[in-house]
């Protein structure tokens, strides 16, 4: 499974998705989503599950799939 930025950069890419059109979508800032991006979930910006779960929903992607490619196990998150 692939470690959440890179899930976030191959669907971006494939829905054809900037940073701020994902925000917009989202209601997450620009450069929260800009770090989610460079760092995936382990770098020093965490996303919470309320914007885990909003950026499965804005990109159409599960969010036990996110929430996998996060290191969020399922038990944990109450999935």
């Amino acid at each position: 499974m692939a470690d959440l930025s890179q899930l976030m950069q191959q669907t971006m890419r494939r829905r054809r998705l900037s940073s701020e059109a994902l925000a917009e979508r989202t209601g997450i800032r620009t450069p929260r989503i800009r770090a989610f991006l460079e760092d995936g979930a382990a770098g020093p910006v965490r996303p919470t599950h309320d914007e885990l779960a909003e950026l499965a929903a804005a990109l159409v992607l599960p969010l036990p799939d996110v929430l996998a490619a996060a290191g969020i196990h399922r038990r944990l998150a109450g999935v």
